[in-house]
């Protein structure tokens, strides 16, 4: 898929090709990307507490990604998510 059609994509659409693509090319690196990124996202929403929390507890992190395809999170990580697409999809 090119960008636009990557781009047209919904959120949690995005979050399940990424993880898939990540899974099947055993890409820990991207999973530890999406794990950094997730704090990202919840301050960048304003949860600041979500993302102290999500520093503070790995469990809290690795459970985040692996549900990062959904609500305002997913949405903060579209570009993430399309990136990788674009050069692994």
């Amino acid at each position: 898929m090119d960008r636009s059609e990557l781009e047209s994509l919904p959120s949690h659409e995005l979050h399940d090709r990424a993880l898939s693509a990540a899974r099947s090319r055993l890409d820990l690196g991207f999973l530890w990307s999406l794990i950094k990124a997730v704090p990202v996202a919840h301050a960048a929403e304003g949860n600041i507490e979500e993302a102290d929390a999500d520093i503070a507890s790995l469990s809290a992190l690795l459970n985040d990604a692996l549900h990062s395809g959904e609500g305002e999170v997913a949405e903060g990580l579209r570009p993430l998510y399309i990136e990788y697409l674009e050069a692994h999809g």
